[in-house]
């Protein structure tokens, strides 16, 4: 199996663990057009997304017949094995996973079973691995194992992202359903918010979207270094009246990363003022995959 960077992207992450849950974002979509956007949740990207809740309802079917054209394997068959395959793997996960009150394909092993197929092999374990644990099955997908743990003894098996490393290289390269199509990058970047209080201080807050951070695994966490460089200026003198440097450490363990999917990283910073004009150039880095972005902005006391 071919191997990726030592770098992680959260955005793999997101996607196991939440993508799949219900789109929410319908408008006024028909009965037909509402099935086909909720059955292809797994396979369509961001961009097709918004373009098809934007589409007037008349071009809405023109667009599902182009979505499966660019993804038919081979267009002078009549049949679209892209998209009998895909349907196949929903009928198949409602019949392996009917416990847990979901149906199947809409559970976490179905979800897995229909981007990644059959596991190579499949242990279960009803009553756990321990005398005090819960229901668990491990797939292997090669050397790669995929956990789910039925947490509550409800039949709905988790997945457990007992390796986020592992998660990622397999949604990257062994996905045997992954669309091929254009697919829109994630953009590193942060947004702020300046407070001011009357005792003559900023706080600066960088805000930094959780999802378009680059990490890396180490000792069970995931883990990065964000560099922040400040330069302020008084804007009247165009004179540079502080310099501030920091490195801010990022970890998070595994089971947290459900929580952070949607939030953000926040750095504060803060700084006494006398009133006056000022322009301030914020560079950010991320060390662990060296993209940077800077940002610049004026205020006035």
């Amino acid at each position: 199996m071919k191997k990726r960077g030592p770098f992680l992207s959260l955005i793999f992450i997101g996607f196991l663990l939440t993508c799949c849950g219900f789109l929410t974002q319908k408008r006024n979509l028909s009965p037909e057009h509402e099935e086909f956007f909720s059955k292809v949740r797994y396979i369509i990207t961001q961009k097709e997304k918004k373009v098809f809740l934007n589409l007037p309802p008349s071009e809405r079917d023109e667009f599902i017949q182009n979505f499966w054209e660019k993804r038919d394997p081979n267009p002078e068959t009549e049949e679209n094995e892209y998209k009998k395959k895909y349907f196949q793997r929903i009928k198949k996960a409602n019949q392996l996973f009917r416990e847990g009150g979901t149906p199947g394909w809409l559970q976490d092993r179905g979800r897995i079973y229909i981007l990644l197929g059959r596991p190579d092999t499949r242990e279960r374990y009803p009553t756990g691995k321990t005398l005090q644990g819960r229901p668990m099955e491990i797939w292997h997908y090669g050397s790669y194992p995929i956990i789910f743990v039925d947490k509550y003894e409800t039949g709905n098996y988790e997945l457990y992202p007992a390796s986020a490393k592992h998660l990622a290289e397999l949604m990257s390269s062994q996905m045997s359903l992954k669309p091929d199509v254009e697919t829109s990058e994630v953009v590193f970047n942060f947004n702020v918010d300046l407070k001011k209080s009357p005792q003559e201080k900023i706080e600066l807050l960088v805000k930094v979207p959780f999802e378009n951070v680059f990490l890396k695994e180490k000792d069970d966490q995931l883990v990065t270094t964000l560099s922040l460089h400040l330069q302020l200026f008084n804007r009247k003198k165009d004179q540079k009246i502080w310099d501030h440097k920091k490195d801010y450490s990022v970890s998070i363990s595994q089971e947290k990363i459900k929580e952070m999917m949607g939030k953000s990283i926040v750095i504060p910073v803060q700084k006494d003022l006398t009133p006056g004009k000022f322009r301030m150039i914020i560079l950010l880095k991320n060390q662990t995959d060296n993209k940077k972005v800077q940002k610049s902005i004026k205020f006035e006391l």
